[in-house]
């Protein structure tokens, strides 16, 4: 029997937003299986600029409105995702700096409580917001030299509450805090030692694999009955953050705004421009 008939999956080939001249997310998606595959390719890094976020906010609520059986998140280029533009937070425009946190905010909520399962192919560095997405799938597999954390305190910065309890929910509290204190960014294999991924993979490739592996053990479990065991585990850190989402992004802009943190984002951006022309 065809797994539409079964869950009454709406099948379709494929999604691709545009809010700019070029689209920034693609999504595929396998009509027999119901597994979409959603690549973020914004060049040159897959930075989260507002463009880049808005969306991914849309491709993941068409996923959530067609009832995906399932979305592997990965990227077309070397980098997973270098994080939260910088230049959305230095010398701001107030209201597109507001806009640009809150659609931040809407993609963790769609994503860390989506009703389908959800994996990250992690296949290059995933500083920051990249930690943040892929912390925000259930299953992760990432490919080797590379690196992942959550490294806000090197930029003068400190990681929102929903930040630090997406990384305790998956390696726990004590951990979590030598992290953050420190900004460490952890190596593949230190990554999988302290439980931020749950698979090495050597390619890519395998890790499409190991990702479809891990969604087809859903196949025969009610997709209802799953989902409201996700929300079990993890509503209680949605509810946290969407009842304190106003706050979040008044204390956002708040801190963003410091002379010291725009002194510390100012430095951090010419020593990336010095390394490019390097």
């Amino acid at each position: 029997m065809a797994l539409s008939n079964i869950y009454k999956f709406k099948p379709f080939m494929s999604l691709a937003r545009c809010y700019s001249s070029a689209h920034l997310v693609n999504v595929q998606v396998n009509n027999k299986t119901g597994i979409s595959v959603l690549t973020l390719e914004s060049s040159p890094v897959n930075s989260l600029n507002l463009e880049l976020l808005s969306e991914l906010k849309q491709s993941l609520s068409d996923l959530e409105k067609n009832h995906s059986r399932g979305v592997i998140i990965t990227s077309a280029l070397k980098t997973f995702s270098a994080g939260l533009d910088i230049n959305e937070m230095y010398k701001p425009d107030l209201d597109r700096c507001k806009r640009f946190w809150t659609t931040l905010q809407d993609v963790w909520i769609s994503l860390y409580g989506s009703s389908f399962p959800t994996v990250a192919v992690i296949n290059g560095a995933a500083p920051a917001g990249g930690c943040l997405l892929s912390m925000s799938c259930e299953y992760r597999v990432m490919v080797p030299n590379s690196v992942i954390g959550l490294n806000e305190t090197q930029l003068g910065i400190v990681a929102p509450q929903w930040f630090t309890d997406t990384m305790c929910n998956v390696i726990g509290p004590r951990k979590t805090e030598l992290a953050l204190t420190e900004g460490k960014l952890f190596t593949t294999n230190e990554a999988l030692n302290v439980g931020l991924i749950d698979e090495i993979v050597q390619t890519k490739e395998e890790g499409l694999e190991k990702a479809n592996e891990f969604l087809k053990k859903f196949v025969r479990i009610s997709p209802v009955a799953r989902s409201m065991s996700k929300k079990i585990i993890r509503g209680d850190t949605l509810q946290r953050m969407v009842q304190a989402r106003d706050a979040d992004l008044k204390l956002f802009i708040r801190t963003v705004t410091q002379e010291s943190v725009q002194k510390s984002l100012g430095m951090y951006i010419e020593a990336l421009k010095k390394k490019q022309t390097a």
